[in-house]
């Protein structure tokens, strides 16, 4: 029937499956139960924190009963997907994969919840993630890793790592993810899916589990871009639950096209060097001969101030993220410590017990920079170098519509290759935060495979409220490289 007649393990466009349920050719319940069905046999991946199945069925059958109604059922009518396990939502727990938040129910949805379940797509489960989405390749998760689809020794990437694993495992068509640094593009690069970070602002954060607020942005993975773009488009806009949102574009964002002839494309030349693997390499210089034979007009680009981005995000990100966790102090809400003789005990032991090691790392960090007498020679000197990243950026973009270049040096590295060495494991992100920094559009599409048939992922950004033309042209290249 329909949407289920696909092959094993792959889905039709998310515009087709809703097509079918309006038109009756398949039912809301059906695609629930196929959902859960995947889900319970890819277990061992380890993508999945716990399922929505009681409110996603209830949820199904109201649908279906609706269109033998004849009334309007949405965009994304019966649509499963799955949510990273921190955005408030109902049907189960919400924790951000992290002990001090087991048992939380969320007392309220996300705006970007409310807005895909009024279009009419079905929640079937909450992916996992590093715990507080502090992380790389989720083994800070306090729950369990998610491995590789690909490769079950190697890590999913991270933060969102369960959510781009459930989506190539074939589980649902989309994943939502949350991205601070790169925690989209990364797992979705090492997985071989669609990660998308839109411009700042333009996905409410409202109701999500805050890591950093001043790079905290919202996204879909899929496997396509057309699939992205339309539920995107869903999700973006203006909230007055959060004032940092800002006006989507009038001319929406699926079924975006951008020809890449005549176009300027710069090729970051501080993400194309020897510390790059030849694999990784590889596979993006093909991609980018495929754009020049395009018609594009392909010139290496340098922003000289690259090289601090990694340095100045792990000033501020810790920053916030000290700020952002204070409010988990084992008085208010969820796990608290019950042996403390006074206060000051149980704030300790709370905290002590309730935060991994990667989350107490973080707010020690950010603690300290924002302390007196070290908040001038980190934090302010921290800022004062985004704000020169940003220039440069702006700078760029005057003279170019996209930059392009690796998500990252590496594919899919090895669970545990990095775990016990913080600073290598930060050096993953040393191609994705200064797009998080400066608030642009970044993308990350598969563009083949390394020696060892590890995904490899293209980067491409565009200036900041560009995101229908980067949407338009990360699908010509999508076209370009099938």
């Amino acid at each position: 029937m329909g949407s289920l007649s696909a092959a094993a393990g792959e889905w039709q466009s998310v515009e087709q499956i809703a097509e079918d349920v309006r038109t009756g050719k398949v039912t809301a319940v059906e695609l629930v139960e196929r959902a859960l069905g995947v889900i319970d046999s890819k277990k061992e991946y380890g993508a999945i924190i716990a399922t929505t199945a009681e409110r996603a069925r209830e949820r199904a059958a109201s649908i279906d009963a609706m269109v033998k109604n004849g009334q309007p059922v949405g965009r994304l009518a019966g649509v499963p997907y799955i949510a990273k396990d921190n955005y408030l939502m109902f049907g189960a727990e919400t924790t951000a994969a992290s002990n001090m938040l087991r048992g939380f129910v969320a007392p309220y949805q996300a705006t970007v919840i409310e807005r895909l379940e009024a279009e009419g797509a079905v929640c079937v489960a909450k992916a996992n993630l590093d715990a507080f989405a502090h992380g790389a390749s989720t083994e800070n998760s306090d729950f369990m890793i998610t491995l590789n689809p690909h490769d079950k020794t190697r890590v999913a990437g991270g933060s969102s790592g369960g959510s781009a694993a459930s989506v190539v495992l074939g589980m649902v068509p989309f994943a939502l993810g949350s991205e601070t640094g790169g925690s989209i593009r990364l797992p979705a690069s090492f997985t071989g899916c669609v990660g998308y970070k839109p411009t700042y602002g333009l996905t409410s954060r409202h109701g999500v589990v805050a890591m950093a607020s001043s790079t905290d942005t919202l996204a879909p993975l899929t496997k396509t871009v057309d699939d992205l773009a339309l539920v995107f488009d869903v999700m973006a806009g203006c909230d007055p639950l959060d004032g940092t949102t800002i006006e989507r574009d009038p001319d929406g964002y699926a079924n975006a096209t951008t020809s890449l002839n005549g176009k300027k494309v710069g090729v970051i030349k501080e993400y194309m060097t020897e510390g790059v693997a030849p694999g990784v390499k590889q596979a993006i210089q093909a991609a980018i001969d495929k754009m020049k034979a395009a018609g594009a007009d392909v010139q290496e680009v340098s922003l000289p101030s690259l090289s601090l981005a990694l340095a100045v995000y792990y000033i501020i990100v810790p920053a916030e993220v000290s700020s952002n966790l204070s409010r988990h102090d084992g008085q208010r809400y969820q796990f608290s410590y019950q042996g403390a003789k006074d206060l000051d005990e149980s704030y300790m032991k709370s905290r002590g017990i309730g935060f991994g090691k990667e989350a107490k790392r973080r707010i020690m960090i950010g603690t300290h920079v924002l302390s007196s007498g070290y908040y001038d020679a980190y934090y302010r000197q921290a800022q004062t170098v985004r704000t020169k990243i940003i220039n440069e950026f702006d700078d760029v973009f005057t003279d170019f519509d996209f930059l392009v270049g690796p998500v990252a040096p590496t594919t899919a590295f090895k669970v545990g290759e990095n775990a016990d060495d913080p600073l290598k494991m930060y050096l993953a992100d040393i191609m994705t935060v200064a797009a998080n920094l400066v608030g642009v559009p970044a993308i990350s599409v598969p563009v083949g495979v390394d020696e060892n048939d590890l995904p490899v992922g293209l980067q491409i950004m565009a200036a900041q409220r560009a995101d229908r033309a980067l949407l338009g042209v990360a699908k010509h290249i999508e076209e370009l490289l099938r």
